[in-house]
């Protein structure tokens, strides 16, 4: 009596055929094979899940031709061991060739940078497309992600090219913002310092001009003061005498201070009498305004 064994290994299951007919499917074990009636192992199955890198070149909506890799996951199906490998012969090719199908349908109709962007969608559909066709020979899809996108390297560059123009254009903005920002600030700063020295050089002059009518009013009183005693002393002398002798008084006192200063210098001027009595008239009279003020308000 003639046998043989069939021991498919763990994740594996093998085909028998019995004169050269399907028989049954060996699971992984040891299986007694009647090689007297023709049981014979037609081949191996492997149920593990498998992967196969698919680079499809194909063009954009935008006229770019560019790489997509899809990496697509498939494993056998348990229950349709039968059609996996009777009903394909290289089921690696008709993978390929469902993969090209897909991608060559849906990329030519949108642009470059938005494959980028869409390629979950674009793996759906190839996954729906293969899950349909497939599993009528026994084959389960389980994943096909777009592991790389690769247009041409002058595509690249020209793509680089415009993200850089586009940051420096970004920041050529920005940089106009800050500088007038900063420029507006300054104005405004100086703005401020104008009006605060404004308003400190007018209060100034304010207090300044206020000091100066005080001190001429504090002389005009004193004057007044100096008269109206001269007179309660002296009752002969009337009040343009005293002016007169006061004010040639303090003339005199005027030079005698001019030249006793040690930075001093002589200058000669035309100068009259008549000057100084000029000066004792504006005296008088704004001794007199005072005098008849002070007498209204009593």
């Amino acid at each position: 009596m003639s046998c043989c064994y069939a021991c498919p290994q763990q994740g594996t299951v093998q085909v028998v055929e019995k004169c050269g007919a399907f028989s049954y499917v060996a699971q992984h074990g040891c299986h007694l094979l009647n090689c007297l009636f023709g049981e014979a192992v037609a081949g191996t199955v492997s149920l593990r899940t498998q992967m196969l890198t698919v680079a499809c070149e194909t063009k954009t909506f935008d006229n770019v031709f560019v790489i997509l890799r899809v990496a697509v996951q498939y494993a056998v199906i348990q229950e349709k061991v039968f059609e996996s490998f009777y009903k394909l012969s290289n089921p690696t090719s008709q993978i390929e060739a469902y993969v090209y199908d897909v991608v060559r349908s849906s990329v030519p109709k949108i642009k470059l940078d938005d494959v980028f962007t869409t390629k979950d969608e674009i793996s759906a559909n190839i996954k729906r497309e293969l899950t349909e066709s497939m599993s009528d020979y026994g084959f389960y899809i389980q994943a096909t992600p777009i592991t790389d996108i690769d247009p041409a390297q002058d595509v690249k560059m020209a793509m680089n090219e415009i993200n850089k123009q586009q940051r420096l254009r970004v920041a050529a903005t920005d940089e106009g913002e800050a500088n007038k920002i900063r420029v507006l600030k300054m104005a405004e700063a100086e703005a401020g310092q104008t009006k605060i020295h404004a308003e400190a050089e007018a209060e100034a002059k304010y207090l300044a001009g206020t000091g100066i009518a005080r001190q001429r009013q504090a002389i005009m009183n004193g004057l007044r003061e100096s008269v109206l005693h001269f007179n309660e002393g002296v009752s002969d002398i009337d009040t343009k005498s005293v002016m007169d002798m006061m004010v040639l008084t303090q003339y005199m006192d005027t030079l005698k201070d001019i030249g006793a200063q040690d930075k001093s210098h002589t200058v000669f001027i035309p100068h009259s009498a008549q000057a100084v009595g000029d000066i004792a008239s504006q005296i008088r009279d704004g001794v007199m305004q005072g005098a008849q003020a002070q007498g209204m308000r009593r």
